[in-house]
């Protein structure tokens, strides 16, 4: 049976305790999972580059300054997205997960919407984000909520970069 709770979409880490004991864990599927999607897959969270390891291990130094949103299911954290600190304007989302057994139920797209949302009320005029090329989910998902391609500013091949107006 599919346990249909509801899911609540909380800014971390004011509102929840259960919120600051998922995400970490979501940070380190999300990133394992990115590593292994790329053909660098390693075993566990201390194979993981520093820069991530950083943000597993502590999100609140990784993150300070930015919006962390958790969405909660039962109490527990399943899916996570990063706005961070606005720059003359412009603010950029990192990091939207959705743990794999609550995929399909609107997680996501909840998390994003929230995320804009902010970003608006905040005072940010456009949102951008990096998504890699065979996320072909992720880009559907962005291109729906009114993000287009744009000019790279990320070296890196097979990275997608796009931008919304908010």
């Amino acid at each position: 049976m599919t346990d249909q709770r509801e899911v609540v979409v909380v800014r971390w880490p004011e509102q929840s305790p259960s919120a600051d004991s998922g995400l970490a864990g979501l940070l380190a599927a999300y990133h394992l999972r990115t590593e292994a999607e790329k053909g660098q897959a390693v075993a566990d969270v201390d194979g993981l580059p520093g820069r991530y390891r950083a943000e597993i291990s502590d999100p609140r130094a990784a993150f300070v300054g930015d919006v962390v949103l958790v969405a909660l299911s039962g109490g527990a954290a399943v899916g996570c997205v990063v706005v961070a600190a606005s720059v003359g304007g412009r603010s950029e989302i990192k990091r939207l997960w959705t743990d794999p057994e609550f995929r399909g139920r609107g997680i996501a797209s909840g998390l994003l919407r929230a995320a804009l949302a902010g970003a608006a009320e905040g005072g940010v005029s456009s949102v951008r984000l990096s998504v890699w090329e065979w996320r072909v989910g992720a880009i559907a998902l962005y291109e729906r909520f009114g993000f287009v391609v744009t000019e790279s500013w990320d070296g890196r091949e097979r990275l997608v970069c796009m931008e919304c107006v908010v």
